[in-house]
């Protein structure tokens, strides 16, 4: 589910409110493959370099994007 939400994310070039909200939800359960960890490195990278679009203000998924991307 990661990788289809940051797909859609690349591809619309905007991170809506709803999409955040669900990897919220799928990172709070942990049940994420190594490869979906990679998928949102590279989101967390695009949302840097303002590729991408965020609809929502919460800082939370950036700060656990941060925070896998400094380990």
């Amino acid at each position: 589910m990661i990788r289809a939400l940051v797909e859609s994310a690349f591809q619309t070039g905007y991170l809506s409110v709803e999409s955040e909200g669900l990897l919220h939800q799928v990172l709070a359960t942990k049940c994420y493959q190594s490869e979906d960890l990679v998928a949102l490195a590279d989101l967390y990278d695009a949302v840097q370099a303002g590729k991408i679009k965020r609809e929502g203000s919460s800082a939370r998924l950036i700060e656990f994007l941060t925070q896998y991307k400094s380990n």
